[in-house]
């Protein structure tokens, strides 16, 4: 177990940790699924949205694989440009919300001389649309996403984050194993975030901390002598 210290930087995942993914993502879905019927690239039954929900924290190639393994390489591509195009939409019209107390937790963090940044798997514009348009992107000092960096692993998009910004002690913020990996790979203090509700048993094995409400992290802070 890493030892709990006050962090100079808190690297946050995304979906599931920052942003209430579900309730943006199962309109997004049913238009995707919709447009590849329309195009005659997907002819099947619509797979079930929880498919898509369980599989964030992959990157975008794998999701589809496991969303619509029995799609042409062709509907998968479309599958991704389409996720994207409909998220920014729905963003702008106003779907998708943040948990409960991000805001304000997220604010008192950054009083305390903590540096804020995003660390996520998923395409960079949405990575830098969801805070900018949920009115968060002020609190942080960058956003970093597989879809932007090109990395092959969480994991390597936290080292090159830590890099990049010299930083030295850091606790990685999230919901998947991905997260855990992504931090205990960078020695990291790793917190776990059991709020989501789509993951899977196991998949915060390894953390240091578990929280079940966002604002529990200010619970943490506390706890450093």
């Amino acid at each position: 177990m890493t030892k709990l210290q006050m962090p100079e930087a808190a690297l946050f995942d995304l979906d599931g940790t920052l942003f209430k993914t579900e309730t943006l993502l199962t309109t997004v879905h049913r238009r995707v699924f919709e447009t590849l019927r329309e195009e005659g690239l997907y002819m099947k039954e619509q797979p079930p949205v929880e498919l898509l929900l369980g599989s964030l924290g992959m990157l975008l190639e794998h999701i589809w694989q496991k969303v619509m393994p029995d799609g042409s390489p062709q509907a998968q591509a479309r599958a991704n440009d389409l996720l994207l195009q409909y998220e920014l939409e729905e963003l702008e019209n106003g779907r998708g919300e943040l948990y409960p107390g991000v805001p304000e937790t997220l604010r008192a963090l950054k009083e305390k001389g903590i540096r804020l940044f995003v660390a996520s798997n998923g395409l960079e514009a949405y990575v830098k649309d969801v805070p900018r348009l949920r009115g968060i992107a002020d609190l942080f000092d960058g956003f970093y996403s597989a879809g932007e960096y090109g990395t092959a692993t969480k994991v390597d998009l936290v080292r090159l984050l830590l890099e990049k910004h010299g930083i030295r002690t850091a606790w990685m913020v999230g919901d998947r194993s991905s997260d855990v990996e992504a931090g205990k790979g960078n020695g990291l203090f790793v917190v776990g975030c059991d709020y989501a509700g789509f993951r899977k048993e196991g998949e915060l094995d390894g953390a240091d901390a578990v929280i079940r409400s966002f604002p529990e992290l200010l619970d943490l802070i506390g706890r450093i002598g």
